[in-house]
């Protein structure tokens, strides 16, 4: 596994993400930073009409696009980039999120506008649909390889690495013990979540958008809350620790402690990997849920998903790196979940590695709801509606073998499947770009003259 994600990787697939983003950054005129504003009024709802055709609307799309994305990626995965690629890891996440927010915003524009809204008001749209329809029939089988794809990284990114990652918390926080009562603790986890999750995605992309938006905003702020106090406590060390960051961004970090030192082409495949597996930018999944958003403007759900990449990865990842690096515990030998709650615990000796724990639970529970809906969509799509149910099950009986699993297995399985879904994607979006601009262009020019807008 290790050796695949390493090539999978490697840099072919760096350059073609970080140039997407640099591609569509400049043809789109710095849409993140120029529609910033806009944006935070749309999601605010000053511009909902419940009559327009979707089924959720942008809030609720993006609380369900968040809650697949603020998770393990969050707590796990940052500590993960750091303990295996060095504080440097954390400026190629930053960097994957801010160009990752134009291209989250062209794939979501996109996914508007080629949705298909069936007779009873549902709604179907994501890569599979803009491929086939933006690009042509003759991409079909590109499509189906997406939808392929998707159907597989769900049962790791959205499901085993979530189980796994909730499985180590909360048994750390019991307590650790014998190997055995590890593994009937972990089994129990896995078999709790799996209920949890049943109750939720039975009812389907509406209920995931109610629940997701209830959890989402609680969680998120708890957890950047706890983060932030740390922060400002020891506010003199904040410089020191960025700069660390920006320094070994670009060169090699020899070993120290238990850090076994790491290559700058290493800390950059770290850093882009998991600010990919963080805020998924460019894998073509956040446009799944988007497209059910109820609008008739596609440019106005590509404004409010690019919020995407800036709170979960600006914000929340960078809370997280932040306090493992004000801590030194990256230099431990700890990784994944075990470095944070470690990090944070001390600081908060008992409370923090208690937040760290639930905040992981709360994290993971909301990001197995939702990447459920995509496995769905892409089974659906690649083999139709009969097979839904038997992919529903697959799903739920997923959740305890990730659980007990090894976490390198998973980890690898998860980025494997990452890459494998981004490469079709990014070929629509770049081959697609033409029409994002053109439908960008023209809504600002329709919007510029209202005040308030645009």
């Amino acid at each position: 596994m290790g050796v695949v994600s390493g090539f999978v990787w490697g840099l072919p697939l760096i350059i073609i993400l970080v140039g997407s983003g640099i591609f569509l950054t400049l043809r789109l005129r710095f849409i993140q930073f120029r529609g910033i504003g806009y944006s935070i009024r749309l999601l605010a709802g000053k511009y909902d009409h419940p009559n327009q055709p979707g089924q959720i609307s942008h809030f609720q799309a993006l609380s369900a696009a968040l809650s697949a994305t603020i998770g393990t990626g969050n707590i796990a995965g940052v500590a993960t980039a750091i303990a295996t690629g060095g504080p440097g890891a954390v400026f190629w996440m930053w960097v994957t999120a801010v160009l990752g927010m134009a291209i989250k915003f062209s794939s979501c524009l996109l996914a508007v506008k080629y949705r298909v809204v069936a007779a009873d008001g549902t709604v179907k749209g994501g890569p599979m649909y803009y491929i086939e329809q933006g690009l042509g029939s003759a991409f079909k089988p590109l499509a189906m390889l997406f939808a392929l794809c998707t159907a597989v990284a769900a049962l790791g990114i959205g499901n085993m690495v979530q189980s796994n990652s909730v499985a180590d918390a909360l048994y750390g926080l019991a307590g650790g013990g014998a190997h055995n009562s590890a593994l009937i603790f972990r089994l129990g986890v896995g078999l709790t979540l799996a209920a949890l999750t049943a109750l939720v995605i039975v009812g389907g992309i509406e209920r995931i958008g109610r629940v997701a938006s209830f959890l989402v905003p609680i969680m998120s702020v708890a957890y950047v809350a706890c983060a932030m106090v740390i922060i400002i406590s020891q506010l003199d060390r904040v410089y020191p620790a960025i700069s660390l960051i920006m320094e070994h961004a670009f060169t090699p970090l020899a070993a120290t402690g238990g850090f076994l030192g790491s290559s700058v082409l290493l800390t950059i495949r770290m850093g882009v990997a998991r600010g990919i597996f963080s805020n998924e930018s460019g894998l073509g999944t956040a446009p799944m849920i988007h497209a059910a958003s109820r609008t008739d403007e596609p440019i106005q759900q590509g404004l409010v998903a690019m919020l995407g990449p800036l709170i979960d990865t600006l914000v929340i990842c960078s809370m997280t790196a932040l306090v493992i690096i004000l801590s030194g515990s990256w230099q431990s030998g700890l990784n994944g979940a075990p470095l944070t709650s470690s990090a944070f615990n001390q600081f908060l000796p008992g409370l923090g590695e208690l937040i760290v724990s639930l905040g992981l639970a709360l994290f993971a529970y909301s990001t197995l709801i939702s990447w459920y809906y995509y496995g769905e969509r892409g089974i659906e799509y690649l083999l139709g509606a009969r097979t839904i149910t038997p992919y529903k099950w697959l799903y739920l009986m997923a959740i305890p073998l990730g659980a007990v699993a090894r976490l390198e297995l998973v980890w690898g399985f998860a980025d494997i499947a990452n890459g494998f879904m981004a490469l079709p994607n990014l070929i629509a979006v770049l081959g697609l770009s033409g029409v994002v601009y053109a439908n960008t262009a023209d809504y600002y020019k329709r919007r510029v003259k209202l005040k308030g807008e645009g």
